[in-house]
Order: C-alpha cells, then structure tokens, then sequence
C-alpha cells in the first residue's frame, strides 16, 4: 500500500496518516500550516487562497479548468503510483463542493483506486466489491448505490442485514444501518456503493 493524504479548505478536522505523502490542495496548505505540518507537494489554482505560495514544491494551474483542486491531487497521486488516498477538508462546506469530492471518490473507485474523504468522525468511499469493517466499529453505516444500480449487494454484521439485493440510486434503502458490536461486511456483485459510517479511514480494508 502507498498510501497519500490530500488537505483541501474545506472546514473539517485535519487527518493525515504517518507516513503518507501529503498534498496541499489550493487553500489546504493554511490547515496545514496551523498545525506545523509540511506538505509534500502543494497544487491549486489558489483562488481561494487568495496568494500563491513560493518554492519547488509548488504546481499552480489556471482558475478556469475542468477538473476542482482536489481531482487535480487525486490525479496528481495516481501518477505517483499511490493507490490508497485519504482526503480531509472536504466534507462540511459548501453542498456542491461536498457532492464534487464524492464524485471524485466515484473517479477513484473507478481507476482503482482506494480513496476515502473523512473528517476523521465520519468517513465516505466507494466501492465496487466489498469493505470490511471492525468489530470495534460503532454509530451509523449507510450504503447508497452511486453511478447507477447496483446489484448482488449483501450486508452482513450490522443491525440490518441483506443478501443478494438491488439498491437504485432513486431509492435510498441503505441510510442509517447501524453497527451492533460484530466486525461488518458489504459486498456487491455489480455496480458501485457509496459507503458512510462513523468513523476512520479503513485503509486496510477498503
């Protein structure tokens, strides 16, 4: 596992893994700074920022571009070969922001990718096979279809449990699941799942 954090503006507490390469997406760099963290590599159009930083460490890209701030790190990671990526600051702001970063874990999932976007209480990713969970997991897990249907979905080790089910993106069955004290299992056939429990980043089992 390689694994990288990208800190983005957004209101939600700072998480960075020990080890992890770090990536300062446009105003994510204050965060950092506040908490005397140097990041590795610092990217954004800085809009937000309302300065561009200095030094060698620093990509600056155009205000009007196709991809947000934090698509340019995820992609920015992926060609470095990381293949885990946790993402801060991105939850909590501004509704179209928010939906823009779980989009962006949708692109993730995609290319595969194992990305997380957590505030470090509540974490969100998507997958296309299965995610395990801890025993010593507790609050609420929500399971939505994301991208279109999806199908052979089995949840086991929560209060609701399901086998072989069909979940549409009209149709929210999975939100507010519970865990009950047993390590929990989601798995699907076909399709993607946007997953949203309370809790950190799985990394090793995402």
């Amino acid at each position: 596992m390689k694994l990288c954090c990208i800190v983005g503006a957004g209101p939600s507490e700072l998480y960075i893994e020990n080890g992890a390469f770090v990536i300062a997406a446009d105003a994510g760099i204050e965060k950092l700074n506040k908490a005397g963290i140097a990041p590795d590599l610092i990217m954004g159009d800085f809009d937000s920022l309302g300065s561009r930083p200095s030094g060698e460490n620093v990509r600056v890209f155009p205000v009007e571009k196709d991809d947000t701030d934090t698509m340019l790190a995820l992609k920015e990671a992926m060609s470095l070969g990381y293949d885990t990526v946790i993402i801060s600051g991105g939850l909590g702001g501004e509704l179209d922001h928010t939906v823009a970063n779980l989009q962006t874990l949708l692109y993730a999932c995609e290319n595969g990718i194992n990305a997380f976007l957590t505030d470090g209480t509540t974490t969100a990713t998507v997958v296309s096979d299965s995610i395990t969970l801890g025993s010593e997991s507790s609050g609420r897990c929500s399971v939505f279809a994301f991208g279109g249907e999806a199908r052979g979905v089995n949840i086991s080790g929560l209060k609701y449990e399901a086998s072989d089910i069909g979940l549409s993106p009209s149709f929210p069955l999975g939100v507010s699941n519970h865990f009950i004290g047993k390590e929990a299992k989601i798995s699907l056939q076909s399709g993607r799942l946007l997953v949203i429990y309370n809790g950190k980043p799985n990394i090793k089992n995402g």
